[in-house]
Formats: structure tokens, C-alpha cells, sequence
């Protein structure tokens, strides 16, 4: 899972570097190719009164706002979504491999109780995939010491199980944190960029401001946009792990009360 996640990281944060490499190229060449084809355009002018624009699509606009929003502080948003989206990715498919359906593994378990085959229900819970099937294999293995050693055990490895569940939650919360507040970072530096030519100017003009403001209010919806997306995850992740803690609890529940008619059946 490690190597999943680093996988990931690692490919986003190549997918940022080669979009601002292409479109730093773009720009660069933009200039050139209408210097060599202003003869053809003032041709198709002259022979056409009607100019087509070339449509400009989703990816294309956000390339662009990226570089207006100056590519640095926008990275430094994007970072955080990226790794966010990792944890998430990571936890997502974590707590969908946790969230297994014990019903039968318990019913069956059951049925082996009462015919007095504790092996056959260890095996069983050993064979199940999933939280709730390692804290009932706990239990089993303290059966022969009564049921309240059972329960004990039972609550002691279903609190280790939860923080499994809950692992890496911390850092989701810290990229919702971090990415408003680098918006934000560069808002304050868009700021002083435009007061910075307001200064060197000494004259205040729209065309002056603009790029710092730009800067400014571009790097505040990146960084709020970002914070969105992650939260949304991170409440489907809560949601996943408080499914899966009323399992546990549930079927904690039904494991005891079949180690319980064990015990009672062999005068434990």
C-alpha cells in the first residue's frame, strides 16, 4: 500500500511539472508563429471578413489560470491536492477491503461452537478477511479463559482495529488546512507585487494593479477549490469508518453472546 501511494504522489506531481513545461513552451512559441504568419493573416483578412476563434477547452482554461496565477504558488496549491488525494485513495481502498460482510462468518462460527470445534471456528475467523474477523480470532484463541477474558480482548484489539481504520486521517485534515492558507500566502504576495508597481510606477492604473491582483484572487480560489475536494473525500472517508465501527460493535456483540453458550454448554 506504501508503494501505491508513492506511485501516485509521484505521478502527480509529475503530471503538474509537465503541464507548466508545455505551456511555458506554448508560450514562448506563440510570438514567434505570429510574427511568421502575420503576412497569411492580413491575406485572410483581406479575403475574408469573417474570423473564426479558435474554441478554447476546459483543460486548455485551467492550463492557462495556472500560469496567470504564477505558476510557484499555484504548485505549491497543487501539492497538497495531490498528496491529499493520495491519503484518500489510500484510505478509500483500505476501509473498502475492511468492509467485509461477517454474517455468515459469525453464523457459521456459531455452529461450530456449539459442536465444541474451536479450531474449526479459528480457522474460519483466520480465513475472513477484515477487522471484525481478526478481533473474533482474538477472542477465540482466549475462550478456553471465560468470557470475560474474551470480552476484554475482544474491546482491547477492536480499539487497536479502530485506529487501523482511522490511520492517516490526521494528514487529510492537515492538506484541507494547508491549502486555503498557501491561497491565501500568495493573495498576500499578489498584494505586494501590485503595490510593488504602484511604487515604481507612481502613478495608480488598472493595467498596473492587475497581474498582482490577478495573482492575488487566482491563488485564493485555487486554494479553496482544493480544500473543497478534499473534504468532500474526507467526510465519505468518516462515513466509511463509522459504517465500519458499528460493525465491529455489532458483531463484538453476537461473538459474545455465542462464546457465552460455549462457555455455559462446557461449564467454563
Amino acid at each position: 500500500m506504501k508503494k501505491l501511494f508513492a506511485i501516485f504522489a509521484i505521478l502527480g506531481l509529475m503530471s503538474v511539472g509537465l503541464q507548466s513545461v508545455l505551456l511555458a513552451q506554448d508560450a514562448e512559441a506563440q510570438p514567434a508563429s505570429e510574427q511568421v504568419s502575420a503576412p497569411a493573416v492580413q491575406d485572410d483578412v483581406a479575403s475574408s471578413s469573417t474570423v473564426v476563434e479558435e474554441p478554447t477547452g476546459f483543460h486548455k482554461a485551467l492550463k492557462i489560470k495556472f500560469i496567470e496565477g504564477n505558476a510557484f504558488f499555484m504548485s505549491l496549491v497543487a501539492i497538497p491536492l495531490i498528496l491529499g488525494l493520495a491519503f484518500c485513495l489510500e484510505r478509500i481502498i483500505y476501509l473498502s477491503l475492511a468492509d467485509a460482510h461477517v454474517e455468515d462468518m459469525l453464523s457459521e462460527i456459531g455452529t461450530a461452537l456449539d459442536r465444541g470445534d474451536v479450531e474449526g471456528a479459528k480457522t474460519l475467523a483466520r480465513n475472513t478477511r477484515g477487522p471484525i474477523a481478526s478481533i473474533v480470532y482474538q477472542g477465540l484463541l482466549r475462550i478456553d479463559q471465560g468470557a470475560e477474558v474474551v470480552e476484554r480482548s475482544v474491546v482491547s484489539y477492536g480499539g487497536v482495529q479502530a485506529g487501523l481504520l482511522e490511520r492517516n486521517l490526521s494528514w487529510i485534515t492537515l492538506f484541507i488546512a494547508m491549502a486555503p492558507s498557501l491561497g491565501f500566502l500568495g493573495t498576500v504576495i499578489g498584494m505586494v507585487q501590485a503595490f510593488d508597481d504602484i511604487q515604481r510606477a507612481g502613478d495608480i492604473s488598472p493595467t498596473i494593479v492587475a497581474g498582482g491582483m490577478k495573482v492575488a484572487l487566482i491563488t485564493t480560489i485555487g486554494g479553496l477549490i482544493v480544500a473543497l475536494i478534499l473534504q468532500l473525500f474526507y467526510n465519505y472517508i468518516l462515513n466509511k469508518v463509522e459504517t465500519i465501527l458499528n460493525k465491529m460493535e455489532d458483531a463484538s456483540i453476537t461473538f459474545l453472546d455465542h462464546v457465552i453458550r460455549y462457555n455455559v454448554k462446557h461449564k467454563i
